[in-house]
């Protein structure tokens, strides 16, 4: 239960359902843009986003369980079948989902990316641009560049699973079995590969709430926004601090 409610909180709650929900809302309406740029992407998003989030609930429903080694899926309780009941098929379904997740953020991302940056009406200059659209333009650049990597930690982490590679794994003992032949691998990869996203994710969740913040405030406090150039750049500062003290989570 805490694993998959940490998942379902951070990645279908927070992830999809904040940034994915008042982007696709917001951007066109407050940039004077008919629709998003591409309304094809638009609906694969959501799709993959739909089947991603069926394949995570119905791991609740096999007969081992789901996935049952935390939010964060370190190995070796994810990368070893043979360490709990909860590392079985479950975790070969979690991944599966966050991978179809991954390229749902993916797509939705460049949506936005594209749209906010071409399709602005006559006059609005990209400092003209309401906050909140700040606050989507540099989410949707921090998916974009972070999501990828956990997909291919994911990736390999199918790998260890299922291929007998090693990238994660090394001198494992379980009980009954014995030595595992797996050497040379190393669970922190994981954790870097992991926290290169998951550092990125913290703004993710939060950059869209400080600029839906700021315009709310605005405009029910009837005064204009104060420091708008300085926000912007913070919000800059912000993107691109995020991927370089990720270690802190680890």
């Amino acid at each position: 239960l805490v694993t998959m409610h940490g998942t379902v909180l951070v990645f279908f709650v927070l992830t999809a359902g904040l940034s994915g929900t008042f982007s696709n809302f917001l951007i066109p309406l407050q940039i004077g843009a008919r629709d998003m740029a591409s309304p094809f992407l638009n609906m694969l998003s959501y799709w993959f986003f739909f089947i991603s989030s069926i394949i995570m609930v119905s791991s609740l429903f096999i007969q081992t369980g789901p996935f049952s080694g935390g939010w964060t899926a370190y190995p070796p309780l994810s990368a070893l079948k043979e360490a709990s009941e909860g590392s079985k098929m479950g975790v070969d379904m979690w991944i599966t989902s966050m991978a179809l997740f991954v390229v749902s953020s993916l797509l939705g991302g460049l949506n936005y990316i594209a749209t906010i940056l071409n399709m602005r009406t006559k006059g609005m200059s990209m400092t003209r641009l309401p906050l909140p659209i700040w606050a989507f333009l540099f989410t949707a650049v921090l998916g974009v560049l972070s999501f990828p990597v956990l997909l291919s930690g994911f990736i390999l982490l199918l790998f260890d699973r299922n291929l007998g590679t090693s990238f994660y794994l090394s001198d494992i003992f379980v009980s009954g079995v014995g030595a595992l032949p797996n050497e040379g691998g190393s669970a922190i990869l994981f954790q870097h590969l992991f926290w290169f996203l998951g550092h990125p994710e913290v703004y993710i969740i939060i950059l869209p709430a400080m600029g839906i913040v700021s315009e709310v405030l605005s405009v029910h406090s009837r005064k204009p926004i104060f420091g708008y150039t300085a926000m912007i750049y913070s919000l800059l500062a912000i993107t691109v601090l995020s991927f370089i003290v990720w270690a802190h989570h680890m």
